[in-house]
């Protein structure tokens, strides 16, 4: 190898050093792509091409996309259909399992990955389940879908295209590489994916880590608040049990009583059936009051349900912290008719150290008591100032749902999911950017929420990936050690050789992306077979599943990149539930293939 392979080589390895103590994935691709420019080894074009990848922007207007739909409420309709009705670890897993690998054998497992995270985290924090128990597993189960139909992935399209272009380019003849059928992988992947899932339901599961951390961290605070809401007559919760409305299992929240039109119903039961005008109070944390709050219908006690959507929309909620000289001390909550003085109503009261069980509006208001309100957009910022405060902020998150807009948001993304389907990658690009694009214009979010939507960290990691990828084959370390492994096994036989091929490939899909992993082992496999006087075919499709069964690095598969933050995995994570899924899937793989394209 040149003195740049070597160089590449060794800047790879420290970035997989560095992944696995932990340093940030974002910081670390980008150190390594900028000293490679530094050392002319990269052009900075190379180098940054990553971030005008198809794949790159395709994430970035997805992150778009999915705010469109969890604004409006679609996000949590999908969970309460697809996760809602389990509420274990393995249930869910389960659940992943039937959604996920049906789907992706059909679509792009980029959109369904992009929009299952946040289901998957509401779900988990709603049932005390640490996110790092389903989100690789999220990840693995829709490229193991992806690998039964020549659509489900985009590394098949790759490989199709570059038999194609063999055949055109007389490298081989059309009757001995035709065009991949539709199903044709199914005929391995198909088996590959259910001994893959079953083992992530089985072993898989067991080797997850449990970030407990992660929970704690989705409530920013555990102050203990006491919150009334009444139920309107429009309500969903109407005619529900406490249980089966799930006011029971939400973390951090006890339903303390029910007031029905004035006959206290305490404790409560969970058999209690829920009717309009019920006026129910609850102590709990304030992240999850956020979530009672965009429950439709709903609303907290004494706000007004006349207002129009865009008014709803408008309101948000924010804490402020009474200060010793405040006109409010020493007045109950109804006496210091605090609507009319600063345009907000009083949604939860905390105070510390103490559990407040009387109603909201008997509670009478004491110096450093924290007050959770229900305000417009500019409240924080005229009353930041204000003496009568010690603090004001905004909680994160909290604006109302747009739940008028959910049916435009589906056609939106209905129409995204057609353009992948018939689509070119560069069509399902675009397409991705249109929908984006249209979740603003149709006001199924702000261009603020837009903006807030974008996980650049994720972004920022996928396309320094791709400048890494584009060093090892520019300088040649990736063609010079994958043609030293064909050349070492070819006296062994065509078997042989095959298993070479599949782990060269699998072992490049670690270290750059699936696609440059197909593409770089394509050629390899064509002169494998002339070499052994064999059928290209085996070796061509055995690169074609190998490049998607990457499974044991978070830099390998753009979804590993985007559950690798939210579900606070270390690079150790994936090389623990990868390794032996990769092993199983190769010694499968290499047991079929054969038996399925002849030699």
């Amino acid at each position: 190898m040149s003195q740049e392979a070597w160089i590449t080589v060794i800047v790879t390895i420290c970035v997989l050093v560095a992944l696995i103590r932990e340093k940030p994935a974002d910081l670390v691709f980008m150190a390594a792509i900028i000293l490679l420019s530094l050392l002319d080894i990269l052009s900075p074009q190379k180098a940054f091409s990553g971030f005008i990848s198809n794949s790159f922007l395709m994430v970035g207007a997805l992150f778009l996309v999915t705010a469109g739909l969890r604004e409006t409420g679609v996000v949590d309709m999908i969970g309460s259909k697809v996760l809602g009705p389990v509420r274990t670890e393995l249930g869910g897993l389960l659940m992943l399992t039937l959604v996920c690998v049906a789907t992706s054998a059909f679509l792009n497992n980029t959109p369904i990955v992009a929009m299952m995270i946040p289901v998957v985290l509401s779900w988990c924090r709603k049932n005390r389940i640490a996110p790092s128990k389903l989100l690789i597993p999220l990840s693995f189960l829709t490229i193991l879908g992806g690998v039964c139909s020549k659509i489900g992935t985009s590394t098949n399209l790759v490989v199709d295209g570059k038999m194609a272009e063999a055949v055109a380019n007389k490298v081989v003849t059309a009757e001995a590489l035709p065009e991949m059928g539709f199903f044709e992988i199914g005929y391995v992947g198909v088996p590959c994916a259910i001994v893959g899932s079953i083992y992530l339901l089985t072993i898989g599961r067991r080797l997850l880590p449990e970030r407990k951390e992660l929970i704690e961290q989705f409530g920013d605070t555990r102050r203990e608040y006491l919150v009334e809401m009444v139920v309107t007559p429009g309500c969903r919760l109407v005619g529900q049990s406490v249980e089966v409305a799930g006011l029971r299992r939400l973390p951090g929240l006890f339903l303390t009583e029910i007031d029905r039109q004035g006959t206290v119903l305490t404790p409560v039961s969970p058999d209690t059936v829920l009717s309009a005008e019920d006026r129910l109070v609850f102590t709990g944390v304030v992240s999850t009051i956020v979530d009672l709050k965009k429950i439709p219908g709903l609303e907290p006690a004494g706000e007004t349900t006349d207002q129009s959507a865009q008014e709803q929309r408008r309101k948000r909620l924010c804490e402020a912290v009474v200060s010793r000289s405040s006109p409010l001390v020493g007045q109950t909550v109804k006496e210091a008719q605090f609507r009319s003085h600063y345009n907000a109503a009083i949604v939860a009261i905390h105070r510390n150290g103490e559990r407040l069980t009387t109603k909201i509006g008997d509670v009478r208001l004491e110096s450093g008591d924290t007050l959770l309100l229900q305000v417009g957009p500019n409240f924080a910022q005229a009353h930041r100032n204000n003496p009568d405060f010690y603090l004001v902020s905004d909680v994160a998150g909290s604006q109302s749902l747009r739940h008028d807009r959910w049916w435009v948001s589906l056609v939106v993304f209905a129409g995204l999911l057609v353009a992948m389907f018939f689509g070119s990658s560069e069509t399902a690009m675009l397409g991705a950017f249109v929908a984006g694009g249209l979740m603003i214009v149709t006001r199924c979010m702000s261009a603020s929420d837009a903006r807030q939507a974008i996980e650049w960290p994720v972004l920022i990691s996928i396309g320094a990936s791709f400048g890494l990828g584009a060093a090892l084959d520019e300088t040649g370390a990736a063609r010079y050690i994958s043609g030293q492994i064909v050349d070492w096994t070819q006296p062994l036989g065509p078997r042989a050789t095959l298993a070479a091929i599949y782990i060269m490939t699998m072992f490049l899909t670690e270290l750059i992306t699936n696609n440059g992993a197909a593409a770089l082992a394509f050629p390899f496999a064509l002169q494998a077979a002339a070499l052994t006087d064999s059928s290209p075919r085996p070796f061509v499709m055995t690169v074609a599943l190998a490049a998607s069964f990457s499974f044991a690095s978070p830099v390998g598969y753009q979804t590993h990149m985007m559950v690798f933050g939210p579900g606070g995995y270390r690079f150790s994570d994936f090389v623990k539930v990868g390794v032996p899924l990769n092993l199983i899937l190769l010694i499968i793989s290499l047991i079929l293939i054969p038996v399925v394209w002849p030699f």
